[in-house]
């Protein structure tokens, strides 16, 4: 028969594991420490590279979308607060501030043509129209960031993703699947047919003709008869150009 471990062998066993723990326990600790003292220094060589390159990161949107990527991996926020150490020394936090106001502005001069959904490209180039005089220029990525601020203000502004583009929602409309299969499909010419969707999406005539009909209710579409074929156009300026319809000087301050 096998002999069953004393009470000896049993608190010398204990004592090993907890000796394992302690020591396991202590190198966590160190590793711990270097980490927050490599955080350190790398938040100090970054304020140091934000003062030395300050100028490029307020001018040149793809300089500025790689700092804010430098920033996010050691939890840094520079727009995190219109105050303080980044604001003071960058004024990038009054750069997207100002950039979100003329972003609600643009949505709201397009909502009655768009419905409250605006191709993300074309915000892009209605708010560099804008800002033709001003110094700084203007990225989609800059757009991104100055969105998602509205956002965590409970504006109801969100960037959705249809097919191969980015929408920005002005308005608390809710796409479903065959709303997005429907401005997928409309980005190819800016439009689709009722024969269109049933042809390209394998959908029956009732199921076309519903959802088309819902989309245009929401003021997301308009509509064309105005063709020889007799074929009626439901045409969506969220994937197509505001601007060619509204004219930019509308948007113009």
């Amino acid at each position: 028969m096998r002999r069953r471990p004393g009470i000896s062998g049993l608190q010398t066993a204990a004592a090993a594991r907890d000796q394992y723990r302690l020591l396991g326990e202590n190198v966590a600790k160190i590793r711990t420490d270097l980490m927050k003292e490599q955080l350190v220094t790398f938040r100090s060589q970054l304020e140091e590279f934000a003062r030395k390159h300050k100028n490029d990161i307020r001018k040149n949107p793809a300089f500025r979308s790689q700092f804010h990527e430098m920033c996010a991996k050691v939890g840094v926020d520079p727009l995190a607060s219109n105050k303080g150490f980044w604001a003071e020394l960058l004024g990038i936090g009054d750069f997207y501030y100002e950039l979100g106001v003329q972003i609600v502005e643009i949505c709201l001069a397009t909502r009655s043509h768009n419905g409250g959904l605006i191709n993300l490209q074309e915000l892009c180039t209605l708010l560099c129209q804008r800002r033709k005089t001003a110094r700084d220029s203007v990225s989609e990525d800059d757009c991104l960031r100055a969105i998602s601020k509205l956002k965590a203000l409970g504006s109801g502004f969100e960037v959705i993703s249809v097919g191969k583009k980015k929408l920005v929602r002005s308005v608390p409309t809710e796409l479903n699947k065959d709303h997005n299969a429907i401005l997928e499909l409309a980005q190819a010419h800016g439009y689709v047919t009722v024969e269109e969707v049933e042809k390209q999406l394998l959908w029956s005539s009732g199921r076309a003709v519903d959802t088309l009909e819902t989309l245009l209710k929401e003021g997301l579409s308009m509509i064309d008869d105005g063709h020889r074929d007799g074929k009626r156009r439901y045409w969506f300026p969220c994937v197509a150009s505001a601007s060619a319809a509204l004219g930019t000087e509308a948007l113009k301050t």
